[in-house]
């Protein structure tokens, strides 16, 4: 059996690598200017090396009964990991995945396809968009992890931008952010007081040593109408290689400081990770 090889072509947000994982046979790596944008396992779906990826699957898990259908839209494409996943693990889910870049689209349907009947319906559009077409209340879940390169961009992060993912909601439906940020966290502080406009409840999962503001990192955001099931969540992420802490009520609260909300004529992008942050070579 032929090695895998690398591929690496441009696409519309700049150089997309696919790189195989040597450890597993059908798994890959995505980046895009040497940022990690995916990790897929064909083979396994189930299988989450990122460890933001499997703290929004946690997400997923407990936002209905296992094994259950759920309607997800996805803002960001990536190589699709998180639609496989629940694809694999919630079969009859009808999900949408929303990606602006085209070429990085064409890239993933020719190298990593998806299995036939995985009910992921994929569209080439800008997510805040896609967003606002949205038909009000469509989803069970929506998932955020758009990245312009290696920051979210300034359209994703406003008042307004909230506002039209509580709209596509259903009640009881959940948000989930994947955002980045270190010390002082003045955009990820911003962020939760601009999801608090919109939503009822709030929580936020990343590692104690980014909370701590030890070091530039993922923090996941989880944002609804109806009180998410924090304990749950505490014990499937304190339990992964790289445990994290979910931060709800009063802690995120103190987190949270005097942070004013963004608006559309604020927002900017989410800071620029520090070199060698998150680059592969």
């Amino acid at each position: 059996m032929d090695e895998p090889i690398p591929v690496s072509r441009a696409v519309d947000g700049g150089t997309a690598k696919l790189m195989p994982d040597l450890d597993r046979p059908r798994a890959w790596l995505l980046t895009v200017d040497g940022a990690p944008q995916s990790y897929v396992d064909l083979d396994d779906p189930g299988h989450l090396e990122f460890e933001y990826a499997r703290r929004i699957a946690h997400v997923l898990d407990a936002a209905a009964d296992p094994g259950a259908p759920l309607d997800v839209l996805h803002l960001g494409g990536g190589a699709w990991t998180l639609p496989r996943y629940l694809a694999a693990t919630r079969p009859g889910s009808h999900q949408v995945v929303i990606e602006a870049d085209r070429g990085l689209l064409e890239l993933v349907a020719e190298h990593l396809p998806l299995p036939s009947g995985a009910g992921i319906t994929v569209r080439p559009e800008d997510a805040r968009t896609a967003l606002e077409a949205a038909p009000e209340g469509c989803a069970d879940v929506i998932v955020a992890d758009v990245f312009g390169g290696s920051r979210v961009p300034a359209h994703l992060t406003s008042v307004e931008y909230a506002r039209a993912a509580a709209r596509a909601l259903r009640p009881g439906g959940w948000y989930a952010a994947n955002l980045a940020d270190g010390a002082p966290f003045a955009f990820l502080r911003s962020q939760l007081a601009t999801y608090r406009t919109a939503f009822a409840h709030l929580a936020l999962i990343a590692e104690p040593s980014v909370l701590r503001g030890r070091r530039f990192g993922n923090a996941v955001l989880v944002a609804s109408q109806s009180e998410p099931p924090v304990a749950v969540l505490a014990r499937r992420t304190a339990a992964d290689a790289f445990p994290a802490r979910v931060e709800y009520g009063e802690a995120l609260e103190r987190f949270m400081g005097g942070a004013a909300p963004v608006r559309d004529e604020d927002a900017t992008p989410s800071p620029e990770p520090p070199d060698g942050a998150f680059s592969v070579g």
